[in-house]
């Protein structure tokens, strides 16, 4: 009760109008006394505002990305172009916005292969987001170039568990291993439409307020970072079971 009292007066005398009737400089520095006195006292109260003022603001970020996630819901679950692992007609859609570059999306990528190993029902949509310089984006071209001759998948996986860095060098001896014309390949990384197509991944992610890769959108929830398998499974089976 107390706490609720100067959390409230703290507001009162830090908050500015927030009051039709102004408080007078001495009732200010009575109020700003009691408080200062009551965090000598206890600091935990300073602690427990913040923590209050994350958790809102945690919440008002969850929301913003639900409303923004139904939005934009065809460009993330509807969107042809885009390249597709698992099962196409899956019950269940991730959409996986990922950077070759990113080790965490390196990580995620053992985890997502394991579990479109395990579950035959499941599709992955990919959206390419290069954000971690001029080698992001040159990967990012090679793999939708690679789309254009039906060896997205295989381009993705070679990259995705190399070690060393996305270089034209190690692109073309990755690709060649593919089956994928190179010749062609590289022409068409150069095509405008593939540039478009990843300023469009870029636009989307952005409207999402994703901050970095990996990053998940599961229904019309957005997960970020490097999730593990047994929580991968937990969140694809919380999606099936929501009534359609």
């Amino acid at each position: 009760m107390r706490r609720s009292f100067l959390l409230a007066a703290a507001g009162l005398v830090f908050g500015g109008r927030a009051m039709a009737q102004p408080f007078t400089d001495a009732q200010r520095d009575e109020i700003v006394g009691i408080l200062r006195e009551a965090l000598r006292r206890d600091p935990s109260i300073l602690r427990d505002a913040f923590s209050a003022l994350q958790a809102a603001d945690e919440r008002d970020r969850t929301e913003a990305q639900r409303g923004a996630i139904v939005a934009q819901r065809a460009a993330l679950f509807g969107n042809a172009e885009d390249p597709v692992r698992g099962n196409p007609r899956g019950d269940v859609t991730i959409v996986e916005f990922f950077d070759v570059r990113c080790p965490y999306c390196k990580r995620l990528h053992e985890d997502m292969s394991e579990l479109l190993n395990r579950d035959r029902n499941l599709r992955v949509v990919m959206k390419d987001i290069p954000i971690l310089g001029p080698a992001s984006v040159v990967a990012s071209r090679a793999l939708l170039a690679a789309q254009r001759q039906g060896k997205y998948t295989q381009l993705h996986d070679a990259l995705m568990r190399s070690r060393g860095e996305p270089t034209e060098a190690l692109i073309r001896a990755e690709a060649q291993r593919a089956g994928i014309d190179v010749p062609r390949l590289l022409r068409e990384m150069d095509d405008p439409a593939i540039q478009r197509r990843l300023d469009a991944n870029l636009a989307l992610a952005r409207a999402l307020r994703i901050e970095g890769t990996p990053a998940l959108v599961i229904g019309d929830l957005l997960v970020p970072g490097a999730v593990p398998l047994d929580q991968l499974e937990r969140l694809v089976a919380e999606e099936r079971q929501r009534p359609r």
